[in-house]
C-alpha cells in the first residue's frame, strides 16, 4: 500500500473516532446518538469500500503493464532465438555442404 494511502486510512479512521466520542459525549437521548453514530461508521465504511476500490484498480493497472513488459520481453527473446537459429542453421547447412564436397573429392 502507497504512503498516501496509509495517510489517509489513517485519516478516516482519526475522523471517525473523533466523531464517535463526540457523538457519544453530546448531550442528546440515547437513540438519537445511536443514529449519529450508525450513520458515522456507514460514512467511515463507504469511505474505506472507496478508498480500497481505487487501490484495487491500482493494482489492476500496474499488474497489467507487468504482464505487457513480460510478453514484451518474451516476444523479443523469440525474435532472438528465432534469428539466432536461422544463423545456426545457416552455418550448419555450409558446413554439412563443405564436409560432403570433401567427402565426395
Amino acid at each position: 500500500m502507497r504512503d498516501d494511502s496509509k495517510i489517509l486510512i489513517a485519516l478516516l479512521a482519526g475522523m471517525a473516532a473523533g466523531a464517535a466520542l463526540g457523538i457519544l459525549f453530546a448531550p442528546e437521548k440515547g437513540s438519537e446518538t445511536r443514529d449519529k453514530l450508525s450513520d458515522s461508521l456507514k460514512n467511515l465504511g463507504d469511505s474505506i469500500r472507496d478508498l480500497a476500490a481505487e487501490e484495487i484498480e491500482n493494482l489492476t493497472e500496474f499488474k497489467e503493464k507487468v504482464v505487457e513488459n513480460i510478453r514484451s520481453k518474451i516476444r523479443l527473446a523469440e525474435d532472438d532465438f528465432t534469428e539466432e537459429k536461422a544463423i545456426v542453421n545457416n552455418v550448419s547447412d555450409k558446413a554439412e555442404r563443405k564436409y560432403n564436397k570433401a567427402k565426395n573429392s
